[in-house]
């Protein structure tokens, strides 16, 4: 099967495993922590879905600016799991690991981000 360009970004592929991880985490939270976990999901799954669609963009400007949310929304991830770790639901380990994780697929978003805006 044809993969679409976006599919052969590292940025893109590191998101999406970010995302399916932060989902299957999620998916450990207590019902009473519904809307952290409502919060975690959408904020992860925001950020392949921002470079998917910044990459179908036709301007340079509007690519950017949707790679600038998928950088915002992977931001957004880490408050959430301050707060899982926090609440007992997240180990400091495994909270330093998705930090790290967040850490490297926002610089290779601000690469992204330059090369275009570069161009």
């Amino acid at each position: 099967m044809e993969k679409f360009g976006f599919e052969n970004l590292e940025v893109y592929r590191r998101a999406l495993e970010l995302s399916i991880e932060f989902c299957k985490l999620a998916s450990t939270f207590p019902f009473k922590y519904s809307r952290l976990r409502d919060q975690l999901i959408g904020a992860a799954l925001s950020i392949p879905l921002n470079i998917a669609e910044g990459y179908g963009r036709g301007g340079t400007k509007e690519k950017v600016n949707f790679y600038r949310t998928a950088k915002a929304s992977a931001f957004e991830c880490i408050p959430i799991l301050s707060v899982a770790h926090s609440l007992g639901l997240l180990t400091a380990k495994r909270r330093e690991y998705f930090i790290g994780e967040i850490q490297e697929i926002t610089k290779m978003l601000s690469g992204l981000i330059s090369s275009k805006q570069n161009k």
